[in-house]
């Protein structure tokens, strides 16, 4: 994937507000799983005044793209849940835009998701966070 789609971006968006939730909350941050959103989120981190611009909409700070390699259970996709509903099929899709199928149905009948992660979002510089009601 060379662009990314107003799809993935959204997504991102929702991650990067789900960061945010839990950061606020102590929690660690979310695992990056999906190639396709993490291709999307390397095409902001180029433009370093854009990727900022999109951090601090979306969660109201700024956020680093930090390596963060790991596989197990996907601790935030319940939250994800609560705030928007099931994870759509761009999750489980990677950045040639292939579907991981077996993934994505053990998702649709689990709820559960398991997948290898490289890299997480992490609280960047001495930004001044802006109030939670701007970002929820």
């Amino acid at each position: 994937m060379s662009t990314a789609t107003t799809m993935e971006l959204d997504e991102l968006g929702k991650f990067f507000k789900i960061t945010a939730r839990r950061i606020d909350a102590g929690e660690t941050a979310p695992q990056m799983f999906s190639s396709a959103i993490d291709a999307a989120w390397h095409t902001l981190v180029a433009d370093p005044a854009a990727h900022e611009a999109f951090t601090l909409q979306h969660a109201g700070r700024k956020l680093a793209h930090v390596e963060s390699n790991g596989n197990g259970f996907i601790c935030w996709v319940g939250a994800y849940e609560e705030a928007y509903g099931p994870l759509p099929e761009v999750w489980f899709t990677d950045a040639d835009g292939k579907v991981d199928t077996a993934a994505l149905a053990h998702y649709r009948d689990t709820g559960e998701v398991w997948a290898e992660w490289d890299c997480s979002p992490e609280p960047s510089g001495d930004d001044d966070l802006i109030p939670v009601a701007s970002y929820l």
